[in-house]
Formats: structure tokens, C-alpha cells, sequence
């Protein structure tokens, strides 16, 4: 065969036919885990953009500032804090969306670069548990829009003890149908759904408003509330809330950071997935925190508030005090629309592909969605969306310190270690390809990843008690990140095995 296995045009890479031809027996290699053609990436800056809009605006998104105003900041800090940790986590996002734009590989694929064959299965499985829960707290959420939508015309259902988990499973369902068809009809649907998710943005903000109108508050009453100091020292104190809050909102995205590349391999150029997601995300996501701390102080002025009298952070509790069936309708059919274009596309794309990555010819990305909606059930969303501190210190701080130190690892593989030439097809080729490293595991990757996350998780976990710990855990995304990238430059000095000179990317590329 040609030496050229890859072809290159405008700084984007796809396979040869003859590369692609000899790769289809290999057990690594399927139809959805393949390199997109250069004909196959269409999606344009809007397209990307209204993909980010879709994902950030939604229920979650509201609630990471009022969750934060439910543990006693104000409504400015919390919206800072928000504001803060997406433009941080945007620089992880970014850099690893390169490679998806360059060589159009997969998340699954993108790992093998830097794991191994094998143990890409460690980052993509982490990445696909994780992403399991967060299909469970979107899908609990639309569910409550589901009872919602049904007691409008049969009052009595949500009063039954089983109507959010009737719900829960209906929601959950349409998820597995919709993320079943794959990624063309994603992207319809989140270009279609983007005005839609403005508009549900604004109405929660006017009924807020409208609410604290009528219970003799200003929007002046509502934005210059001022911390609450005793809830805030219930939780720990003001440094220790904002910066948890700060670890919790990079967390937020702590998935997407590693499997972007799922998404990003479809744009149209860099300048595309570099402006969609800058355009998208860190906007949408301040205005978001807005509503929501806005929604969370509001509520709380008129007297809606938890049992224990701190304020709600749930949104969907807004779904239980609009005036007009009518008006519930609406709103309910807007936070379904929201709610399942986050989920399908931060949720359950990475876990199918992920899934199929564990046997690509046995596992199709269709099984896979299936399998990561059935794992969803198993967490049981009731627990973890249950109040602000477990919504913030419990889930997100946990896990977003877990995979910190594999978004760092990746980023120090591509741009320090492998200086961004990566051979294709050998990532697909198994133990004939260059990134076969130990029986198919990096183990240097596996080392460093620990070292990365030990300590935020048993400061968030087993020895939550411990002080020091607690603190680590609070700031577990930022030092688990440095960490991870520190530790993996310094264990792949001595390898050169996996290394791709630019000659030899070169000679291997057809231009």
C-alpha cells in the first residue's frame, strides 16, 4: 500500500481509503469510533455555539448560582463565582478540542494517544460513569417538567407518590430514543432548541421578578442582597464556600473538558470550534447564573424557602407556583426542550462512545446509549440532587477532582510530549501501532492520574472530616490538574516509542 496514510488539507487530517480499508478487521475500529472525513465536518461556528447554549442552559446551570446563594453568598458573588470557573475551564475545553478538529478521532480514540489501546478504557470509562449521574439528575429533572406537563390536564397525578419516578423513567426513555440517532440528529436538535433555551432564560427571570414585585421587593431588593455570614459559617465560612463554589463550576464541565474531542472532530475548522465554544459557553453560562441566583434570592424575600429556611436552589420549584395551567405548559414544554439537549449532548454521547471503545464489534453506539441510560437508574438522582451542599461538595467536587488530573495528562500528551503529531490509523492498529506502549497500557498515564486525584478525593470522601483535606477538596480540580500534568511530563521524558517526528508525520501525510 501507499506510504501515505493520512491526507491533510487546510490543516485537517483524515484517513486515506487504502488506511481506512485496512483498518476495518482490526478490533479496534468500527464505524463510530472512526476518523470523520473531511466532507463529514459541517458543523459550523453557530452550530458549535448553539450546541454549548444548548448544553448551558438548563436547570443544573440555574442552579450552580443559587445553590451557592442557598449556602449564603450573595447574589453578585455567586454569579462571579460562576462567571470565574467557566472562563477557567474553557482554557482545558479548548486545548483539548484540537486534536478532535485536526484528526476528527473520537474521545475514545483520542485517549488510546495517551493511555494505550488498552487503558484508554480507565479515562473513558471515568468519563462515562460520571457522565451516567449526570444523565440521572437531568433526567430527574425532566422529569418533574413530565408531572408538570401531565397534571395540567390531570390535576390529580402529581400527587401521586410514584409521579417523578413515572417521570424519571418517561424522560429517561426519550433521551435513549433521541441519542439513539446519532449525531446529525443532535445537532438539529440543538440548533433548533437554542432560541428556544434564550426564551426560558428570560421567562424564569420575569417570574422571578414578577415574584418579588408582588411580595413588595424591587430587582434593587433582590441583586443587592448581601452575603448571609451565619449560613455562610454553617458551611464552612466564606472562603471556603466561594472557592468550593469555584471548584464545582469548573467541575461542571470537568466531563466535556476530556470528551470534546467527540464533538469538536465534526467542525468545519479550528476558528469554528474555537469561536462556538467562546461564543457559547462562558456567556450563556454567566447569564445563566444570573437568573438563577436572581430566581434563589427572590424566592427566598417572598418566603419560599427550604424546610430549614435557606433558600431553594431548585428551579423546578417555580413549575409549582405559576398562576395559569396554561403558563405551566408552556414552561414545562421549555424546560423539557432545555433539559434533554444538555443531557443527550454532555451525557450520553461520551458514555455510548466510551461503552463501544470497551468492543467496538460487539458494542455499537446505539447499545451504548442504551447501557448509559440503564447505568442512570442506578444512581439514583433523589439522593444526589437532594440540597445545595450535597449537590456541590458531594457530587461535584468529588468527581470534578477524579478527572482534573486526566484532562491535564491528555493536554500534557498532546502539546508538551507529542507536540501535536499523532499517527491515525495507529491509533486503531492495536499492538502494531506505536501507541500499544506495555500490553496496551501507558502505565506512566495510570501513575500519574493517581497521583493526581488521591488527595481532593479522600479529602471530598473517606477523610472528609480532616481539615487540610477538606480544603484540598475545595480546590481539587485546580490542584489535581497541576499535579496530573507536572507528574506525566516528567514520567514521559525517558519514552520515545510513542513519538512522531515532523518529518515522519510527513512522510506519512499526503498534502
Amino acid at each position: 500500500m501507499s506510504k501515505y496514510t493520512q491526507k491533510e488539507r487546510g490543516g485537517l487530517y483524515e484517513l486515506t481509503d487504502a488506511a481506512r480499508a485496512e483498518l476495518i478487521d482490526s478490533k479496534y475500529y468500527n464505524k463510530d469510533l472512526s476518523p470523520t472525513s473531511l466532507s463529514e465536518r459541517n458543523w459550523s461556528t453557530y452550530h458549535i455555539a448553539a450546541l454549548w447554549i444548548g448544553m448551558s442552559v438548563c436547570l443544573p446551570s440555574f442552579a450552580m448560582a443559587s445553590s451557592l446563594v442557598g449556602l449564603g453568598l450573595s447574589p453578585w458573588l455567586a454569579v462571579l463565582n460562576v462567571a470565574l470557573g467557566n472562563v477557567i475551564v474553557l482554557v482545558p475545553i479548548q486545548m483539548n478540542s484540537h486534536a478532535g478538529t485536526k484528526y476528527g478521532i473520537p474521545f475514545p480514540v483520542f485517549a488510546r494517544m495517551t493511555f494505550g489501546a488498552v487503558g484508554a478504557h480507565i479515562p473513558a470509562l471515568s468519563r462515562a460513569i460520571t457522565a451516567c449521574g449526570w444523565n440521572a439528575i437531568q433526567s430527574w429533572i425532566g422529569g418533574a417538567a413530565i408531572v408538570s406537563l401531565i397534571a395540567v390536564f390531570v390535576p390529580s397525578f402529581k400527587d401521586l407518590d410514584s409521579a417523578q419516578y413515572i417521570g424519571f423513567f418517561l424522560f429517561l426513555a426519550a433521551v435513549c430514543l433521541v441519542a439513539a440517532r446519532g449525531a446529525h440528529a443532535i445537532r438539529l436538535l440543538e440548533a433548533i432548541s437554542a432560541p428556544v433555551l434564550i426564551a426560558l432564560t428570560v421567562g424564569l427571570f420575569v417570574w422571578s421578578l414578577m415574584l418579588a414585585n408582588g411580595g413588595g421587593f424591587g430587582f434593587a431588593d433582590v441583586i443587592r442582597a448581601k452575603t448571609n455570614y451565619g449560613l455562610v459559617a454553617d458551611n464552612g465560612g466564606l472562603l471556603y464556600v466561594f472557592l468550593g463554589g469555584l471548584t464545582a463550576n469548573i467541575a461542571f464541565w470537568a466531563t466535556m473538558a476530556l470528551n470534546i474531542p467527540d464533538f469538536s472532530r465534526y467542525a468545519v475548522n479550528q476558528k469554528a470550534q474555537f469561536r462556538g465554544q467562546l461564543y457559547g459557553m462562558p456567556l450563556a453560562m454567566t447569564v445563566c447564573a444570573f437568573v438563577g441566583a436572581f430566581f434563589a434570592q427572590a424566592t427566598s424575600l417572598v418566603g419560599i424557602v427550604n424546610a430549614d429556611g435557606s433558600p431553594v436552589f431548585d428551579p423546578t420549584v417555580a413549575l409549582n407556583h405559576l398562576p395559569y395551567p396554561a403558563l405551566t405548559f408552556i414552561v414545562a414544554i421549555g424546560v423539557l426542550v432545555a433539559t434533554i439537549t444538555t443531557d443527550i449532548a454532555a451525557n450520553v454521547v461520551a458514555p455510548a462512545n466510551g461503552f463501544s471503545n470497551i468492543s467496538p464489534k460487539r458494542i455499537s453506539y446505539a447499545f451504548g446509549v442504551v447501557i448509559s441510560c440503564v447505568i442512570a437508574v442506578l444512581y439514583q438522582p433523589w439522593n444526589i440532587f437532594g440540597g445545595a451542599a450535597a449537590y456541590i461538595f458531594d457530587w461535584l467536587n468529588v468527581y470534578g477532582g477524579i478527572l482534573a488530573p486526566i484532562a491535564a495528562i491528555f493536554i500534557a500528551d498532546y502539546y508538551v510530549v507529542k507536540k501535536r503529531n499523532v499517527d491515525v490509523r495507529a491509533l486503531y492498529q492495536g499492538t502494531e501501532g506505536r501507541y500499544w506502549y506495555r500490553s496496551g497500557w501507558n502505565l506512566r498515564a495510570i501513575v500519574a492520574w493517581v497521583c493526581g486525584f488521591i488527595l481532593p478525593t479522600l479529602g471530598g470522601t473517606v477523610l472528609k472530616g480532616n481539615v487540610p483535606l477538606s480544603w484540598i477538596s475545595a480546590n481539587g480540580y485546580i490542584i489535581g490538574f497541576i499535579i496530573g500534568f507536572a507528574v506525566y511530563v516528567l514520567l514521559m521524558k525517558s519514552e520515545s516509542a510513542s513519538l512522531i517526528s515532523d518529518e515522519e508525520a510527513a512522510a506519512i501525510t499526503e498534502r
